[in-house]
């Protein structure tokens, strides 16, 4: 009776994992960039039932299987593009098929599609909150100002003089699902060589939506609640059977 315990417990931190991650996606609905997450588990190796005979053991026949505790495997990002918004922000760009911006961050060079950029006070182009954003070259952009121009590779012109100020760089991975998710948010490389990509396409005064599917989410959080409160309360049916169990026992 008490590996009922065990299965029913699993599954109710797998269910809470899975509405932590359904919790976040919500959250970030609004996150310019922001890359849905899907929470997945697994049984640990399932056990085989076997008949044997009473005396002679030597021919065991398998009558079935039996899977036990739930454990977490990964999380999978979904890397489709979201839909793009037009905002009019002069620092503002958006990428439009593979790739992500570079960002020199305090533990290294990260990778976004987050576009919502800005300058610091030394009029370097930054993703608040993280580091600085980094060129075509591997290098920081510096504008004078937010009076600029930008074509659709990314290649930034002073708006008055007309005069070559970078390139906002695009790199591009092997496989985006090797991708490593930190803790800000952004995506490390993971072992990976990025790529500059040569011709990128960037939309300017735009950003890239979160793409999230908010319905999706909504209906996947109901049936993960469902889960839960049906575990929760087969395992309360479970204690008080095994109470009860206990105190016939202890009657004999």
């Amino acid at each position: 009776m008490t590996k009922g315990f065990y299965n029913l417990t699993s599954g109710i931190l797998s269910q809470t994992r899975r509405l932590n991650v359904i919790g976040n996606n919500m959250t970030n609905l609004s996150t310019a960039g922001y890359k849905a997450e899907t929470y997945t588990d697994k049984t640990f190796q399932e056990v085989l039932i076997s008949r044997v005979g009473n005396k002679d053991k030597s021919g065991a026949a398998v009558i079935g299987s039996e899977s036990y505790i739930l454990a977490p495997d990964q999380l999978y990002v979904d890397y489709t593009q979201g839909s793009f918004q037009e905002t009019g922000m002069p620092l503002d760009f958006a990428i439009q098929g593979d790739g992500f911006f570079a960002v020199q961050t305090d533990t290294g060079v990260e990778y976004t599609r987050d576009g919502n950029f800005s300058l610091n006070d030394q009029g370097q182009l930054c993703l608040s909150g993280h580091g600085l954003v980094l060129g075509a070259d591997g290098s920081p952009i510096t504008l004078s100002s937010d009076r600029i121009r930008a074509d659709g590779n990314g290649r930034i012109y002073d708006q008055g003089s007309g005069s070559y100020l970078g390139q906002i760089g695009v790199y591009t991975f092997p496989d985006n699902s090797q991708l490593a998710k930190g803790e800000s948010g952004l995506f490390q490389a993971n072992g990976q060589q990025a790529q500059a990509a040569q011709t990128p396409s960037v939309l300017w005064k735009y950003t890239e939506d979160s793409n999230v599917d908010m319905l999706r989410e909504m209906t996947q959080m109901l049936t993960a609640q469902r889960t839960l409160q049906g575990g929760a309360q087969v395992l309360k049916l479970y204690d008080s059977l095994l109470t009860k169990a206990t105190s016939e026992v202890g009657r004999l």
